[in-house]
């Protein structure tokens, strides 16, 4: 009898794939049913793939084949293998079971071509239509498993993804920048004077920390609309939001006074958990 542990089904390895690559968006779906949860992880895991690719290569050449496998496999090119990878398999059943719509799961993935590469990120607007097809695609994507799509939807994911993306690129600016890349819009450091050699040396300066203030300041934004627009949407949609608990919990932590911008922010699993929990109890998720 042979005692090697059997591989994990496909369910488990999304799942093991967001919950150790995505926490915050695997704890929100602890909060949703099983059906649309198993689907939530497969798209959730999906993510995961496509963002881990900027880390997992060391030229953009070997980054553009794998996501033009995705690409093949949303054009309905790739047959055989994409029942061997389970990311794949599950989000096929994903989009089957739920009638996901696969454009903007293409697009997702042709947007994060950017990560590739070390091209700076022109102006705010160029960010922001980055996000909107990426982070608020996902948002869109999320609550189209839990409830009918709907235009209150569109316009809240759109917000929801604009938040927690701003508070992302903030967030991941210690990593970014000892890549020498940056999600921070040139436009923005040029209006505030800042340097884009002192960002990638490290240096904390008074330009940037209002280059950063202005971020946080357009991200609050987002938070306080999306939060506002929940009540028009169903109650069964909220629950793909639930990561706006960790949106604004990160947000504030983000923006303490004489906070180190290059000090890399510690996540504790337990603070998301609580987070997450506090945020499915509020007014904005149950009224």
């Amino acid at each position: 009898m042979s005692s090697a542990t059997p591989p994990p089904d496909n369910v488990s390895f999304c799942a093991d794939l967001v919950r150790s690559h995505d926490f915050p968006r695997y704890a929100a779906t602890l909060f949703t049913p099983a059906a649309e949860r198993r689907a939530l992880l497969a798209l959730y895991a999906f993510n995961v793939e496509i963002v881990r690719v900027r880390d997992q290569v060391s030229q953009p050449l070997p980054g553009e084949i794998r996501f033009q496998w995705w690409t093949d496999l949303f054009s309905g090119l790739v047959h055989g293998s994409a029942e061997g990878n389970p990311v794949a398999a599950e989000l096929l059943r994903a989009i089957r079971d739920f009638d996901l719509p696969v454009e903007p799961l293409s697009l997702l993935v042709d947007e994060h071509q950017f990560d590739l590469y070390n091209d700076p990120m022109p102006t705010m607007a160029a960010l922001e239509g980055y996000l909107a097809a990426t982070s608020s695609a996902l948002f869109a994507l999320a609550a189209r498993i839990m409830a009918p799509p709907s235009e209150a939807i569109e316009h809240l994911a759109r917000h929801a993804g604009l938040a927690q993306g701003i508070v992302q690129v903030i967030a991941n600016l210690p990593r970014d920048a000892a890549h020498r890349q940056l999600f921070l819009p040139q436009q923005l450091l040029a209006s505030h004077d800042c340097n884009i050699e002192d960002v990638f040396a490290g240096k904390e300066t008074p330009h940037l920390r209002a280059v950063l203030d202005q971020l946080a300041g357009e991200a609050r934004q987002h938070l306080a609309a999306a939060l506002s627009l929940l009540a028009e949407v169903p109650a069964a949609a909220r629950a793909a939001f639930l990561p706006l608990g960790q949106v604004r919990a990160d947000l504030k932590l983000l923006s303490q006074p004489g906070r180190n911008p290059f000090t890399p922010r510690q996540s504790s699993r337990l603070r998301t958990l609580w987070a997450l929990w506090r945020a499915s109890r509020s007014r904005e998720f149950t009224k």
